[in-house]
């Protein structure tokens, strides 16, 4: 089991770090990171599982799935054993225009 972050998605976390560390603090930042990454190991291990993105499942995928944290969305997909991370997204973004860019691309 391990959590696989897809560069895109590692995009996302280095711009909501930039934008983060910018508009609030750096221990502000440094917590939301524990947040994710800590939610993230709740979905690899089992003990949490996340709902199906809704815009997708409204057209039959029901594989990518997100989870929620105070101020992020993650979206990942379970493959095998491991959770793969496709986009992190803060609440304030515009989420469906992000999630058809990436899913165009993939």
């Amino acid at each position: 089991m391990a959590v696989r972050i897809l560069p895109d998605a590692q995009e996302d976390l280095l711009s909501l770090q930039e934008y983060m560390l910018d508009k609030w603090s750096e221990s502000d930042w440094l917590k939301a990171e524990d947040e994710i990454f800590e939610k993230l190991a709740l979905v690899d291990t089992g003990f949490l599982t996340g709902a199906p993105v809704s815009e997708l499942a409204s057209v039959g995928i029901f594989e990518y799935q997100n989870v929620f944290t105070s101020h992020h969305k993650l979206v990942y997909r379970r493959i095998d054993d491991d959770t793969v991370v496709y986009a992190v997204a803060g609440h304030r973004q515009d989420y469906p225009t992000l999630l058809m860019k990436r899913l165009l691309r993939i």
